[in-house]
């Protein structure tokens, strides 16, 4: 047996018991002091889906990254803490570590934190891709010397599960989510969410298993009490075994399927700590996967219909340049005397929204966007 994929389980009834739990399960598995060297940069990636509070359980709690931030310190390493949230409006990240509380434990923590929305992105080759050769990653993931995963196990709409893998999802700009989606299947989606995974995999893996999620997750499902947490240095071993705690055959779960085949993890790692059949329990599924019934080419051409781009108003512009400097993809440019975006290289990161400061720069929706938009905030 690997080590690298060997899984802990360790029981944690409630959040309070969150930083030795954490320490406990990490141990098992055989220590930072095994990936984390004096002053490492260590990237701390938690599930920061959306702008709600922790008894939600649609992030991440806030007492599990505390706890990791605290052991990174005692490590060695630095701890720096960021995601990029679903992004239903520029600046929804810096509201999601808000509303989540993870920017305030992190910080108390002595962690810096970021949002990946204005950090920038890097183009990285993806090893073996199935169908993103290159992808922008964002720069802190790319910049760190650790990368470890926090992810919140749940249920999911679209891949039925939701773990370290698929939490890798966020450090990705939007457009590029938007491609993956726009695949039209979902074991096409799922080994998109491979290739992402792939390009900078996590050197950890931690799971807030302490209350998850069932039912119509990930994030309008319902909380429930399961009491333990997991962890491996391999994220799709990890998974594997959270799969099968809430009840399913982890080859059912696509995003396992598409990682196992092109070569990833195993579906038989070594448990140590607490035995599976001792947390089992088996989840409710979420009663909806309608992106899975509709044919690829009309997702396709809808899916192209939903548009929110960002486009430079040019009586704000004072031509700083500050969004030039901070344009990953280098899709801003200047004709006749005026900026404008190009939007055949923008990935929809809206770094350049965020940091300009004469607000400049504004969104601009299709009717189909607005129309959804409209019926999304009724309900």
């Amino acid at each position: 047996m690997n080590p690298g994929t060997q899984v802990s389980i360790v029981r944690c009834e409630d959040y309070s018991q969150a930083k030795e739990a954490v320490r406990e399960a990490i141990d098992l598995v055989g220590g930072l002091g095994t990936i984390i060297f004096p002053g490492a940069r260590v990237l701390l990636k938690p599930n920061l889906l959306a702008a709600t509070p922790p008894e939600k359980a649609v992030t991440t709690h806030p007492a599990i990254v505390s706890a990791m931030c605290e052991l990174v310190l005692e490590a060695g390493g630095i701890p720096i803490v960021g995601d990029g949230a679903g992004i239903t409006h520029p600046g929804v990240t810096d509201e999601a570590l808000d509303i989540s509380g993870i920017r305030e434990a992190a910080q108390t923590a002595g962690a810096e934190v970021l949002s990946f929305e204005t950090s920038g992105y890097e183009v990285v080759d993806v090893p073996d891709p199935s169908h993103f050769s290159q992808l922008y990653i964002a720069k802190p993931v790319v910049d760190a010397d650790v990368v470890i995963s926090l992810p919140k196990l749940k249920t999911h709409e679209l891949t039925i599960f939701t773990g370290s893998v698929k939490n890798m999802f966020g450090a990705v700009p939007l457009k590029i989510r938007k491609e993956a989606h726009l695949l039209g299947k979902v074991d096409l989606f799922s080994e998109a969410v491979v290739d992402i995974h792939s390009a900078r995999p996590p050197h950890l893996a931690l799971m807030d298993g302490v209350v998850g999620m069932e039912g119509n997750g990930p994030s309008k499902g319902t909380p429930v009490n399961i009491g333990m947490v997991m962890a491996s240095f391999d994220c799709v071993s990890l998974d594997v075994i959270a799969s099968k705690v809430i009840g399913l055959d982890p080859m059912e779960v696509p995003t396992n399927k598409a990682a196992i085949q092109r070569g990833y993890g195993t579906l038989d790692p070594e448990v140590l700590g607490v035995p599976i059949d001792d947390v089992s329990m088996k989840f409710k599924m979420s009663a909806t996967t309608h992106i899975q019934k509709v044919p690829p080419f009309l997702l396709s051409r809808l899916g192209k219909l939903f548009i929110i781009k960002p486009f430079i108003n040019t009586s704000k512009c004072t031509l700083c340049g500050t969004c030039v400097l901070n344009c990953s993809p280098h899709a801003i440019e200047q004709k006749d005397g005026q900026l404008k975006i190009n939007h055949n290289k923008c990935i929809l990161c809206y770094c350049c929204r965020e940091l300009c400061p004469s607000n400049a720069v504004e969104m601009k929706r299709s009717l189909f966007a607005k129309i959804l938009l409209k019926i999304k905030n009724r309900v």
